[in-house]
């Protein structure tokens, strides 16, 4: 297919470009980029006709990439499928997304993880990349065969749901995945600080009479982890960071010199635990909604570059995960088709500029994961994300592709939305 895309507004982080221009996409790449490409792309061969896009008022960026969400098959299909999670991602304006391995079984070996990309390539919709599991079963007693898994398709490693608690086991999934260019993923929450918790611990725990998660069972495992990346000159990619406490952290790793990288995801610069007053189990996630402290802390984290990373922690559940008393409700959001509209949030309120953000929903998640993506340069893939910033919209969980509903934001009216999406220069979602 040939498309050529006009008028739109284009900004590419990784060339520095934030320019009014055209661009031509051809075979499933980015042939030309400029301005007034309507004649350069006049094909001799008379069955090649060219769909051109008018995008005036637009926003055209390299086609982002959320590089933590949760696909549950195989084992939890009535959750999500490979299918439904591919179709609400495209619908959120995601070309390409990483899937964590807590399904069941979980992906610790070769055999999941070409399940999980077979799945992928028939349901042709956006590139998927499996996530392999540290150790065997998440269990954090032995690693996986991570060469075994990079062969068979994994692009980082994590046992995301459960922290790996063993220290000297870390230290080994670090040396080892580093001499692979495999990603850590950790989640950071020490479970002896965090047993039995569902919100996070403070006022509003005590007064709601919730048992409190607090912030140091993400704190402590976060500096430990990044020791051990010190100690022994490796890299570790910190997930889903929601304190003042860890952001701090963060950022004096980095301005000594080590090799860490950090995420967060939208509710933990959107919501904070005052809205868990209303008991609504869509806010039960983990780690915890924070204090209006812990939110002003991402955001000036996010700002700063401390944080590199937007990614949505995709977490589809089935009713019956979540219609059940708060202690008991499984914890996720279900993500994938509201995360840019709030991201958006962070250029409205000047957090961010577009370029900023683009870099951290897209251009950044691919260098982390070490993919060919997040850049609009001649000859790359032609995964493209086009933005309507000002197109106002409720959100409906009803109306969501994902199987689950599970969202705190249904009746939301947001602004700003994906109203096209092009994985391999062929539009797999049209919402114009």
């Amino acid at each position: 297919m040939r498309l050529l895309l006009t008028g739109a507004r284009i900004i590419d982080p990784a060339q520095n470009i934030d320019s009014r221009m055209d661009i031509f996409l051809e075979d499933g790449k980015i042939a030309k980029i400029g301005e007034n490409l309507s004649k350069a792309t006049k094909s001799k061969d008379s069955e090649k006709i060219t769909k051109i896009v008018d995008l005036t008022g637009m926003i055209l960026v390299p086609g982002l990439i959320d590089m933590h969400t949760h696909l549950r098959e195989p084992g939890f299909e009535y959750k999500e499928t490979i299918a439904s999670g591919a179709a609400a991602a495209a619908a959120g304006g995601f070309t390409s997304i990483a899937c964590m391995p807590n399904t069941e079984p979980i992906n610790d070996s070769r055999s999941i993880t070409e399940f999980i990309r077979r799945k992928a390539t028939e349901t042709s919709l956006v590139n998927v990349y499996p996530i392999g599991a540290v150790s065997r079963n998440s269990a954090g007693s032995q690693l996986t065969e991570f060469w075994d898994l990079q062969e068979a398709g994994i692009v980082a490693l994590s046992d995301d749901g459960k922290p790996v608690m063993n220290a000297a086991l870390m230290r080994r999934a670090m040396e080892y995945a580093f001499s692979l260019q495999l990603p850590v993923i950790s989640h950071c929450e020490d479970i002896n600080l965090s047993a039995n918790g569902s919100m996070n611990e403070g006022y509003y725990s005590t007064i709601l009479g919730l048992n409190g998660i607090p912030g140091i069972a993400e704190e402590a495992m976060i500096a430990r982890d990044i020791l051990i990346a010190e100690f022994t000159g490796t890299s570790v990619h910190i997930a889903h960071v929601s304190t003042a406490g860890s952001v701090r952290l963060i950022r004096d790793a980095k301005k000594r010199g080590i090799k860490v990288t950090a995420e967060t995801a939208p509710h933990y610069f959107t919501l904070t635990d005052e809205a868990l007053q209303s008991y609504d189990t869509n806010l039960k996630v983990n780690p915890p909604l924070r204090s209006e402290q812990d939110v002003a802390a991402i955001k000036e984290g996010l700002a700063d570059g401390t944080i590199d990373v937007i990614a949505c922690d995709h977490a589809p559940h089935g009713r019956t995960d979540k219609e059940v008393e708060f202690e008991y409700a499984a914890n996720g959001i279900s993500g994938l088709e509201t995360s840019l509209a709030l991201s958006l949030n962070l250029i409205n309120s000047k957090i961010l500029t577009w370029p900023e953000l683009i870099a951290k929903m897209s251009t950044n998640p691919a260098r982390i994961l070490h993919l060919p993506k997040g850049t609009l340069e001649t000859g790359a893939d032609a995964d493209i994300t086009v933005i309507d910033p000002l197109l106002k919209w409720t959100v409906d969980v009803q109306a969501f592709r994902s199987r689950g509903k599970n969202s705190p934001f249904n009746g939301r009216q947001i602004q700003g939305k994906a109203i096209l999406t092009i994985v391999g220069g062929e539009i797999k979602y049209d919402g114009r």
